[in-house]
């Protein structure tokens, strides 16, 4: 395998650890608010707060990968 090759090998399994992590996050915060009983509009709250954070995270991959494709980084 040339170092390329191990380089993108390496970027693909960093990015599907984070996918499996904040889905664990996700399952994890799904059980707490059904065993706490929370309230529909607090469990709107959490839900969201997770996807703002999820998006943030993917912006941040996609804006990463344009500065590098246009030479900037």
């Amino acid at each position: 395998m040339s170092l390329e090759q191990i380089e993108l090998l390496e970027t693909l399994g960093l990015k599907l650890f984070f996918v499996a992590i904040f889905l664990l996050i996700g399952l994890a915060i799904q059980d707490v608010l059904k065993r706490g009983n929370v309230p529909k509009f607090g469990r709107y709250i959490v839900w969201a707060v997770l996807f703002l954070g999820c998006a943030g995270f993917v912006a941040k991959g996609i804006i990463e990968a344009v500065w590098e494709g246009g030479g900037v980084g």
